[in-house]
């Protein structure tokens, strides 16, 4: 209620930018920290499912975990990506009028397109280093998360924040692509449509 009325009562603007800012970071910290939380909960899971099983090998490998985790936090984001902007999209048609961008709703889907592989590819390094021990990686992940979410600062300026985020997204794709146990070789077998299945076949249970 506090925070509500600073901002409502407010006219400055760069007090409503700082209070946005620390929502952004926060929500985005929040997010790693569940996607970590949900990790260790994975990790568990899995060591139960062996005390129970028959088989000698893990019955769902962290490189499986991985993907449905990202896709998982992808579809949450782009929900809540979606809800924002219907709800700015009630009433009448009001997009452009009022010195906003007429391509408001556009550029907004091409970053949700780009925010949910994101989070994928997130799962799959992020996942991997920790079984790694490897928190550098971790830390990068979480860097370029407030990156890209920074990056919508500069909006209305829709190429400054749409072209740095599918650099960014490209990036972390093959970072993803080579972590998953893909290769060029791999690459090349699902271009000519010989190995369907060229992630698949790279993956191992851990």
């Amino acid at each position: 209620m506090f925070n509500q009325e600073v901002i409502g009562g407010s006219n400055n603007a760069s007090v409503k930018k700082n209070f946005l800012i620390f929502g952004v970071v926060f929500s985005v910290l929040l997010q790693e920290v569940f996607r970590f939380a949900y990790y260790k909960l994975l990790k568990k899971a899995n060591k139960g499912l062996m005390t129970v099983s028959q088989e000698e090998t893990i019955p769902i490998s962290v490189r499986q975990l991985s993907y449905v985790s990202g896709l998982g936090f992808g579809i949450m984001s782009g929900i809540f990506s979606l809800v924002n902007i219907l709800t700015d999209s009630l009433g009448l048609g009001s997009a452009g009028i009022y010195g906003d961008s007429p391509q408001y709703f556009l550029s907004s889907a091409f970053m949700t397109l780009a925010i949910v592989p994101l989070h994928v590819f997130w799962g799959i390094v992020f996942f991997d280093a920790c079984e790694k021990k490897k928190w550098w990686a971790p830390a990068l992940v979480i860097l370029s998360h407030l990156l890209v979410s920074g990056l919508t600062f500069l909006n209305p300026q829709y190429d400054g924040s749409l072209v740095p985020s599918y650099i960014i997204m490209m990036l972390m794709g093959t970072w993803a692509f080579f972590t998953a146990g893909g290769s060029l070789r791999n690459l090349k077998l699902c271009l000519m449509c010989r190995d369907k299945d060229f992630l698949l076949a790279n993956q191992h249970p851990r």
